[in-house]
């Protein structure tokens, strides 16, 4: 492809992604497979636009004074990457039409914000979002909404079940590709090279799976040992679930759970590629307050361990997904609170006496954090905090996350996604 038909594609793409609202990952991919004569050099660099103008959507758009893909775009080539736009944008074959008047007009004067401009503008996200962003962070807000607009490293966990770091590692190095180990997880390795991890024997083999470094840390604090009943409530594609079968040594049972079918669907291909026994799915029906939870008969007040890995806003994944910054609504966080508060109430019944939930979310907002777990504690008064401290395991060099009972993780502080953690342990004897 021509320098001009790549940028003419990124900004399809952005069209797509601004009028439809997907994920842009999802589009960005769907692209991809409908345009397979685009080599991997093609694909990275209009990757590398579209990615670019998501992240810094707020300061090209005060930039330009527009929202158009197409100005945001130019603005982002302009701007941000420091090359010319006129040379691609020249109306040849593929190639965006040349630049109007008024165009030309906004890119030659635009400049992106400077230090006097409001911080939502230069570190890109929703104004509205600034007063939890405040709370969240106080002073530390600069650095750590700066590094939420920093690209994400890979970070891979080895299956216990299968190998160790070193045998992983050195399957990675032979395939061609460098790692080093997490600086916290004792099962992470954090990719140093680019390469195609489905294609690789050791990811095929269930050695490795795709997974944060932070999101290994909130299983690890789950303290799952083998021989116990553990529910995975909102399990999703299972990822947490598989980490915390390889903890239990497939002795014990856990039970991975969604609401979405479609969701579980690839879980137990994954399980058994991983060589885990210990696990079962279940798809549930709505939750009623009150009534009996059919979906959990005979298992009430029998688990050791609860993991709610909550629906959130993903704030914390900015990085992974820069769009999702801009597709949150004061509605859809609000619809999140409530989800949260919902799985949080049908856990508690679940937990047998000495046992805990693990409340997990890759939210910053304290509203879907400290703010959701007072009031369940307030609700339950047969529950009570564990301070993380007291779950870490002994030996295991911690990372700096705040102190107090409740586990955070951020960009800017771990070099982790942001990760929200609870241990709310049931007394013995309700």
């Amino acid at each position: 492809m021509t320098p001009g038909a790549r940028l003419q594609s990124a900004i399809d793409i952005l069209n797509d992604i601004f009028l439809s609202g997907r994920p842009a990952d999802r589009i960005v991919e769907n692209w991809a497979r409908s345009n397979r004569y685009a080599g991997s050099k093609d694909r990275a660099a209009i990757s590398n636009l579209v990615y670019t103008v998501l992240r810094r959507r707020a300061e090209l758009s005060a930039a330009t004074g527009r929202e158009e893909a197409r100005l945001l775009a130019f603005a982002a080539l302009a701007l941000v990457e420091g090359e010319g736009v006129s040379a691609l944008a020249d109306g040849s074959r593929h190639a965006p039409a040349p630049l109007t008047e008024e165009e030309r007009a906004v890119i030659d004067v635009a400049s992106l914000p400077g230090p006097d401009a409001a911080p939502w503008v230069r570190l890109n996200y929703p104004e509205w979002l600034h007063t939890e962003f405040e709370e969240a962070f106080g002073v530390a807000l600069e650095r750590e909404l700066a590094a939420l607009m920093d690209r994400a490293p890979t970070d891979l966990r080895v299956n216990t079940l299968k190998a160790n770091r070193a045998t992983a590692l050195a399957a990675l190095e032979e395939a061609g590709l460098s790692a080093e180990p997490c600086p916290w997880s004792p099962w992470g390795l954090r990719l140093t090279s680019r390469g195609n991890l489905p294609g690789l024997t050791a990811y095929r083999d269930g050695a490795i799976e795709i997974q944060d470094e932070g999101s290994q840390l909130a299983c690890l604090l789950a303290g799952v040992k083998p021989g116990e009943q553990v529910v995975d409530l909102c399990a999703g594609g299972g990822g947490k679930s598989l980490a915390l079968a390889a903890m239990m040594g497939n002795r014990g049972q856990i039970y991975a759970c969604d609401t979405d079918g479609r969701r579980l669907a690839p879980l137990e291909p994954r399980a058994q590629r991983a060589g885990i026994r210990n696990l079962q799915t279940r798809t549930l029906g709505p939750f009623r307050p009150g009534e009996a939870d059919t979906d959990f008969a005979g298992l009430e007040a029998r688990m050791d361990c609860v993991l709610v890995d909550a629906p959130c806003s993903g704030t914390g994944a900015w990085r992974r997904s820069p769009d999702a910054r801009w597709r949150l609504d004061p509605g859809t966080l609000e619809g999140y609170r409530a989800a949260q508060a919902e799985v949080l109430a049908r856990a508690a019944a679940l937990v047998r006496p000495g046992g805990r939930i693990v409340y997990v979310t890759c939210s910053l907002l304290p509203s879907e954090n400290e703010r959701q777990v007072e009031a369940f504690l307030a609700a339950h008064p047969d529950f009570k905090p564990v301070p993380w401290t007291a779950a870490w395991p002994e030996g295991l060099v911690p990372p700096p996350a705040v102190v107090g009972d409740w586990f955070r993780l951020s960009p800017a502080s771990t070099g982790t996604d942001g990760f929200f953690v609870a241990i709310l342990r049931r007394e013995a004897g309700e």
